[in-house]
């Protein structure tokens, strides 16, 4: 040690003094150097308040210069450089976690969490984000200083030090919705999975041995979009960005089949050595967790997990700030809605009457365009039919006429082949023996002219069913009626029952009214009840008699159909309603059945059993009872 020793000499008017000697001087300098020495005989006693005056000013003297020395032997800490920034790297497309917002600033609760330390660290921190593969090497090279996100892994400790885990992130597997569901990433062996590239989950994955079936993107938001667009079976991405995005960007045919099926812990993160930095994010982190801003910064971002405690203390407070001027609000609006409750009442009575109307006058104006549709399309039907009827009987008036002919050549032929037949024996005639086409050529002639009257009657039915009805009544025959009625749906009666039958009185008095529009009831009737049949073993019946008592001609058609309930019995008659609608049925054949039966002074009566059958019974008043036999 070295020891520095201010001298300083009595002064004059001392030094004739007789200053005597004192070995208090050997103490001090015993204790400053470890050595004991005399300072001789020059000094000489002196007075007691003497000597302690020159005692105190020595020691003033010397601690300063003792301090000094001592200074030299002690080494200065080295200056602590503190950065000016710090660089802070981050991806810019991890929402809520970190992400770039629509104004083009960094936001999110990374963010956040990062400016609150560097606050209380005294720390200028600077934000980079980019593709995280790029934020990865950044961190590598030295152009990033620390990761505000990175989730912790073994494999990654050689790279780089993390810091105690700022929070856990739960990794989900997403799928479509028409999509088989899985449980595990296990269950995602043989199938195409996008994952995020140099995510925790792509290592995870390629640990695993999925490296073959993965599709890599640069964004979690791209692994979504991708599996949306039908790229991909499922995507592995962090549950609560995953959910975010989807809403986001409304990628509503994507849900969460298996969520937590990895859960990470998420950290702050350097290159491996920078052990400064990472202490003093430790040491931010702590002290934010401390101060409560933590709590407040994680809420706003990820959510509470679990409802806040209600103490009573704050039930009272909140009572007061919020209970009490609701109430006060509340007697306001009662009192106000007091005085308009009358007028409120009176116009939504007088609104619904208007709208009541409304849909009155609507429901008419459909039911006329109904109207409207069918009638134009029995228009043009019947416009149809009169065109096809014209060109069926042109060839089929060449058969009636042909036809005869044919049968006198037979005639005349028939005594030579006879002839022809007894002399040489049997031949053959057409590819058939003479002795068999004997017989059968007469009925083959009988039964082609036959059919070409059966045509003619057809068409000459559907013509006058076609025909413009001009509304002109007369006296007509129900039988006759019935008759043409059913020549029209024999088609459709022969394809629907093996088992039909038609009884005629015979000698039916004769009533007023139009007989094209009864043969339109007919039709309608008969169809209906083919309709309601099962299947062809089930049998439809038509026949009509006569009513002396009522004075009433009467046609039933009953049917072994479904039946109709017993419910919807009241409204058969009314407009579009219909048990049919699903095989095309409108509503309106039995309406405007109904409609033509009125007119003639007619009704219409239904009697049904669900499952058992239907039977319709269609009655029209003779006007002259006399003419009744």
């Amino acid at each position: 040690m070295r020891a520095i020793v201010w001298w300083v000499s009595p002064s004059p008017a001392a030094a004739g003094a007789r200053i005597p000697s004192f070995k208090d001087g050997a103490v001090v300098h015993r204790a400053l150097t470890g050595k004991t020495q005399s300072f001789g005989t020059r000094f000489h006693r002196l007075t007691p308040a003497l000597t302690g005056t020159i005692l105190l000013a020595f020691f003033l003297l010397l601690v300063p210069l003792c301090l000094r020395a001592l200074a030299d032997f002690i080494p200065e800490p080295a200056h602590q450089a503190t950065p000016a920034t710090v660089v802070v790297g981050g991806d810019r497309a991890y929402p809520p976690y970190e992400f770039i917002d629509k104004d083009g600033n960094p936001a999110g609760y990374n963010v956040d969490l990062t400016r609150a330390i560097a606050e209380v660290m005294g720390m200028k921190v600077r934000f980079v984000f980019g593709n995280w593969s790029e934020m990865r090497a950044g961190l590598q090279n030295g152009s990033i200083d620390i990761l505000q996100g990175l989730s912790y892994s073994a494999q990654r400790l050689s790279s780089v030090d993390f810091s105690p885990p700022h929070t856990i992130v739960h990794h989900a597997i997403f799928a479509r919705r028409d999509t088989k569901p899985v449980k595990s990433l296990e269950e995602l062996r043989g199938k195409r999975v996008l994952v995020f590239q140099d995510g925790i989950m792509h290592e995870r994955l390629k640990r695993m041995g999925f490296a073959k079936d993965l599709m890599l993107t640069p964004t979690p938001a791209e692994a979504l979009r991708l599996l949306a667009s039908g790229q991909g079976d499922y995507a592995v991405v962090a549950q609560l960005p995953g959910i975010y995005l989807i809403r986001e960007l409304r990628l509503s045919n994507l849900v969460p089949v298996a969520k937590a099926v990895v859960s990470e812990q998420y950290c702050y993160a350097v290159e491996r050595g920078d052990k400064e930095l990472l202490a003093r994010f430790n040491e931010g982190l702590a002290i934010v967790i401390k101060t409560g801003q933590y709590a407040q910064i994680y809420n706003r971002w990820l959510g509470v997990n679990d409802p806040p405690r209600v103490t009573r203390e704050l039930a009272l407070r909140y009572g007061a700030m919020i209970l009490v001027p609701l109430l006060i609000v509340l007697a306001v609006i009662a009192l106000w809605s007091k005085t308009l409750h009358k007028r409120v009442a009176e116009r939504t009575t007088a609104l619904a009457q208007e709208v009541a109307e409304r849909n009155k006058a609507l429901e008419e104006l459909k039911r006329h365009q109904d109207k409207l549709i069918q009638a134009d399309k029995m228009t043009s039907l019947g416009t149809l039919v009169s065109g096809v009827a014209h060109e069926i009987n042109n060839p089929n008036g060449l058969l009636l006429l042909d036809i005869p002919v044919l049968k006198r050549v037979h005639d005349d032929a028939e005594e030579i082949l006879e002839e022809h037949y007894r002399e040489h024996g049997d031949f053959m005639l057409g590819g058939v023996p003479y002795s068999e086409m004997r017989e059968e050529i007469p009925r083959i002639l009988d039964e082609m002219q036959d059919g070409a009257q059966r045509i003619k009657r057809i068409v000459n039915d559907l013509k006058d069913f076609a025909r413009k009805d001009v509304g002109q009544k007369s006296l007509v025959d129900l039988d006759a009626v019935a008759r043409t009625a059913l020549r029209l749906v024999d088609p459709t009666i022969r394809s629907s029952t093996n088992h039909f039958q038609a009884d005629f009185h015979g000698s039916l008095p004769r009533i007023q009214g139009n007989a094209q529009r009864i043969e339109q009831v007919i039709v309608n009737l008969v169809l209906n009840a083919c309709q309601a049949l099962p299947n062809r073993d089930c049998g439809v019946s038509l026949g009509t008699s006569y009513d002396p008592a009522q004075g009433q001609v009467l046609l039933q058609v009953s049917d072994q159909g479904v039946g109709v309930a017993q419910e919807h019995l009241p409204y058969l008659l009314d407009p579009f309603f219909t048990t049919k609608r699903e095989s095309g049925g409108t509503g309106l054949g039995l309406s405007v059945s109904a409609g033509i039966v009125e007119d003639h002074g007619g009704s219409l009566q239904f009697q049904s059993t669900p499952g058992a059958g239907t039977t319709v019974t269609l009655a029209f008043p003779v006007p002259d009872r006399s003419s009744a036999s």
